[in-house]
């Protein structure tokens, strides 16, 4: 079987609105490699959208996974519980930024992780509102695509969305955007569209992931816990693309030194098994009355005994400390190819091992480049690459690599996305 003939039949069985970015069907993968269904060989610069730190396949989740199976697959935990969940609580809870006492809740999605945040914060305050910000990405459901500050593709064709949400500007350095601004619109919001003494909850992700990898200054994260603190509003880190361990720090809220009230987490948790997770101070997560929270399928014992394993594989295999040294590889070599081109490429962005390049016009950062960032992921995978875009004008290029990659497959693969890079520009040139 082909890949044309297998996209030929999934075109006839799979809705258009659940597309795939590459015609390239994966028969084996393991590491930072896939193979497809003809026997081509890829470099994976994506990981899933960075749900394999660990890498394809890691030798212990496998193993963790199938003693798992051994035992039991299912029985909800809501109804028969298992110890495997409780350590995994046990762990998360101890990892998580600040010293305040934390409890967790299992679900299934990253998506589930921020609704039931938005539940919780709620349930804590007695308040409606919720705060979000521009190019933010909290997922497809229909609370978070009303969270999401990007209507294309995420948002279109949906509405209506639930009320109560509201949006400010997110701080962008090279856009001009400083965190002055970002902060003195949220003042505005609590003047013009709601009282902060009805803001249930502010939901920012440190780093903006679909966003376009823009980080959060430091001293942005530091005045939202201090805004939030004064006016008793919820302070919701979304971590799900940034946590464990990916941006040189298990979550990244600490390079701030700034403890949340709520975590998302999901992605990288558990090296491929669907499982996410919310962690929080005690008093504020034990709002919700019994039944409140919860799902089937959250905290599945397969997901579970997992996820346990890749906690032990980033502290075993210093996956921290790697996540740096992969993110400086790249920052390197990216580089390079930005004094190649500075027309084109604004800006190389890395923080551990979650990195971006933003493409423009004729130097111009008010021209986003999406044209060339679309036909560079369009022919990616001739090149032997599986590579992601993102921002929100679609003009930025993200790489997610296994934190378990090694040197030389981090060398390659940027070889051969530079190659892509220069064929591609001399080819639009023409």
């Amino acid at each position: 079987m082909t890949n044309a003939e297998l996209q030929q039949r999934k075109t006839q069985v799979i809705a258009r609105g659940q597309g795939n970015m590459y015609p390239v069907y994966v028969e084996r993968a393991q590491n930072s490699e896939i193979w497809d269904v003809e026997g081509k060989r890829y470099i994976d610069f994506g990981t899933g959208i960075a749900v394999c730190n660990t890498g394809h396949s890691h030798p212990k989740v496998v193993a963790a996974v199938k003693a798992q199976l051994d035992k039991f697959s299912h029985t909800c935990f809501m109804v028969n519980p298992y110890e495997v969940a409780v350590e995994l609580a046990e762990k998360l809870v101890a990892i998580a930024p600040g010293d305040s006492e934390k409890k967790a809740i299992f679900v299934s999605t990253g998506a589930e992780a921020v609704e039931n945040c938005v539940k919780i914060a709620r349930a804590h305050t007695g308040r409606r509102g919720i705060i979000a910000f521009n190019g933010g990405f909290h997922g497809r459901t229909n609370l978070t695509m009303a969270l999401t500050g990007k209507i294309t593709p995420y948002k279109n064709l949906f509405g209506p969305f639930p009320s109560d949400i509201f949006h400010a500007p997110f701080p962008i350095a090279c856009h001009g955007i400083t965190v002055a601004q970002s902060l003195k619109a949220i003042e505005n919001l609590f003047k013009v569209d709601i009282a902060p003494t009805d803001v249930a909850a502010i939901i920012v992700e440190p780093i903006q992931g679909e966003g376009g990898f823009y980080q959060a200054p430091n001293e942005f994260l530091q005045a939202l816990r201090q805004l939030c603190d004064k006016h008793g509003i919820v302070l919701i880190a979304d971590e799900i693309q940034t946590g464990f361990a990916r941006t040189g720090k298990m979550f990244n809220f600490e390079y701030a030194n700034v403890e949340p009230d709520l975590i998302t987490m999901a992605k990288g948790i558990a090296g491929g098994f669907p499982i996410a997770a919310v962690v929080g101070k005690a008093n504020i997560m034990d709002a919700p009355l019994p039944g409140g929270l919860g799902g089937t399928y959250g905290g599945s014992p397969v997901a579970c005994a997992a996820a346990l394993a890749v906690l032990d594989i980033i502290e075993e295999e210093n996956l921290i400390a790697r996540a740096n040294h992969i993110g400086a590889l790249f920052n390197e070599q990216l580089s390079q190819l930005q004094h190649k081109f500075p027309e084109l490429i604004l800006e190389v962005r890395n923080k551990g091992a979650m990195i971006a390049i933003e493409l423009i016009c004729a130097g111009d950062v008010e021209q986003p480049n999406t044209e060339l960032t679309q036909a560079i992921i369009a022919n990616t995978a001739k090149y032997g690459l599986v590579l992601l875009a993102c921002g929100f004008y679609g003009n930025v290029i993200r790489f997610l690599p296994a934190l378990t990659i090694s040197d030389d497959l981090v060398h390659e693969g940027l070889n051969d996305f530079t190659r892509l890079f220069t064929d591609v520009v001399a080819e639009m040139a023409k």
